[in-house]
């Protein structure tokens, strides 16, 4: 926050804020035309749209568009929103600000997330430069107009909202759509590849279709939000396809097919958003004829089962092809290539426990087990990255969750590059582990080890006189005395220590990864 004149007009120069990575998707496609919105939602408009689906005025939205900022914001009368890199992109000029979350005088819930947020209309300021695919991120206005210069202004046109490969299954589901759409004229395929802002992410496989879509077909990026705001959770797959539909409009569709699985039936039309949302009918493949047929036509017998994400990942982590009846070549070329055999693949071992459940001990052995396996690795452990990387940072919640996500930040960058990070901080809170995780996962693996010794017995140990200071009350905010820590539900193995050595842990640690395909058999 800054005390500064604006020269122009007297005013104090408005406090600079960068939004979470949900709100900047939002202020992105606001910003951008794709949105008919002039900026983020009063409560009246979020709770309306979270519950009915519309707002107040009754014009159908399918979410909440809100603003979440920390408590020193909270009073702000303008701000100027920023991308991650501080490079201002609108000013947001205040009309409300409410709390989202439990009343504490009606025990009511908020309708997304928990904090603080800000209302009003925003100003354009400068185009974002930040995050990947630029070229690709045009604007709903500049679509139209190159679909007005190619004479394609009056075809109909089919949107595809794609955030997944387009195997032969979805390629048969949208060649059918175009073709119907079009009857005896012509259809142009609008394919929006739902990207993060920051990464390219699946994009590279899904263009690796285009010469297998009919022409004319075009491809745009945008990032649509996967909640509506910090924290709350993934969108319903309805209000999902519905958001897509609102967003493709204002590229111009005139249908929005949602291909390969879905939420909902089959043939299935989802109605209540600007344009037809249509669920298409199934196809499979006939291992009688060896070609793909609409599913009603192949006997179930003659139905190949297709493989589901997961076993398409266990394929590429083991280094196996794809079957060619199942994607085509150019598909799996792109995602072997964005998805090597995990020996080859970045890797972050994350390490959560109580101070002095000895997990820095079991992560430096499991580091030089992993380098003598001929692996590229770097270790951050926590007292480690706390006296260089977090230096200065205190032990409140806010600052925990800081170091845990710079721990992230630089473990993600270890992971893009190929390398394996092994990181042993206590990381406490499980959504700061799941943003990390997340962090990882946008370009390699995420191996979650929890070292799960009992409170009792890492007390007993307290090899650094710390749980006595929490005890006295010298420590405040101490993770297992004062402040909690959250046993985590998604760990990829369950460390216990207390009737087992180091050397056992170890192995158990580095048998894992063998197992899972992220290091060399052990050749004994």
């Amino acid at each position: 926050m800054s005390d500064d004149s604006d020269r122009s007009g007297g005013r104090a120069a408005a406090p600079v804020f960068a939004p979470d990575p949900v709100s900047l998707a939002h202020l992105e496609l606001i910003l951008s035309g794709a949105y008919p919105l002039s900026g983020f939602m009063t409560r009246e408009e979020a709770a309306s749209v979270a519950k009915h689906g519309r707002l107040p005025d009754g014009t159908a939205w399918p979410v909440p568009v809100t603003l979440p900022v920390p408590d020193e914001l909270a009073d702000a009368e303008r701000l100027v929103l920023t991308d991650p890199e501080g490079a201002p992109l609108a000013e947001l000029a205040v009309s409300e600000r409410w709390w989202s979350g439990p009343d504490p005088a009606e025990g009511a819930a908020g309708p997304a997330g928990h904090g603080h947020r800000l209302a009003g209309e925003v100003r354009f300021l400068q185009p974002a430069v930040y995050g990947a695919l630029r070229p690709l991120r045009l604007a709903p206005g500049e679509v139209r107009a190159q679909r007005e210069l190619a004479g394609d202004a009056e075809i109909p046109v089919l949107a595809v909202v794609a955030d997944r490969p387009l195997h032969h299954r979805e390629l048969h589901q949208v060649r059918a759509a175009a073709a119907e759409l079009a009857g005896s004229g012509r259809a142009e395929i609008l394919v929006i590849v739902d990207v993060p802002v920051e990464s390219a992410g699946i994009a590279p496989v899904v263009l690796a279709a285009e010469p297998l879509l009919p022409a004319p077909v075009r491809f745009v990026a945008a990032t649509l939000p996967r909640g509506s705001a910090e924290g709350a959770g993934a969108l319903p797959p309805d209000r999902a396809d519905l958001l897509r539909a609102h967003v493709a409009h204002a590229y111009g569709a005139t249908l929005v097919l949602v291909a390969g699985a879905s939420g909902g039936a089959s043939g299935e039309t989802l109605s209540g958003g600007p344009v037809p949302v249509v669920r298409p009918a199934e196809w499979a493949y006939d291992t009688e004829a060896g070609q793909w047929r609409r599913a009603e036509e192949v006997a179930p017998a003659h139905a190949a089962p297709l493989p589901d994400a997961a076993e398409v990942e266990e394929l590429l982590a083991r280094g196996r092809p794809l079957p060619s009846w199942f994607t085509p070549a150019r598909v799996a070329a792109e995602l072997a290539r964005l998805r090597p055999p995990r020996t080859e693949r970045g890797l972050t071992v994350f390490f959560t426990g109580l101070s002095g459940s000895g997990k820095s001990t079991i992560a430096r052995g499991v580091a030089e087990g992993i380098r003598r396996s001929g692996r590229t690795l770097s270790l951050l452990d926590g007292d480690v990255v706390r006296r260089l990387l977090s230096a200065g940072l205190t032990f409140s919640r806010a600052d925990r969750d800081l170091n845990i996500r710079r721990i992230g930040y630089v473990a993600a960058e270890i992971t893009r590059h190929g390398g394996v990070a092994v990181c042993a901080p206590i990381a406490p809170y499980a959504a700061t582990r799941a943003e990390v995780r997340a962090m990882v996962e946008e370009t390699g693996d995420f191996f979650l080890v929890h070292v799960a010794t009992p409170l009792e017995v890492c007390e007993a140990r307290d090899r650094k006189g710390l749980y006595a200071k929490a005890r006295a009350g010298e420590i405040p905010e101490f993770t297992g005395i004062s402040d909690p820590y959250e046993e985590p539900a998604d760990a990829d193995l369950v460390v216990t220590t207390e009737d087992r050595t180091v050397e056992e842990s170890v192995a158990e640690v580095l048998a894992a990864l063998r197992a899972g395909g992220w290091l060399p058999a052990d050749p004994s």
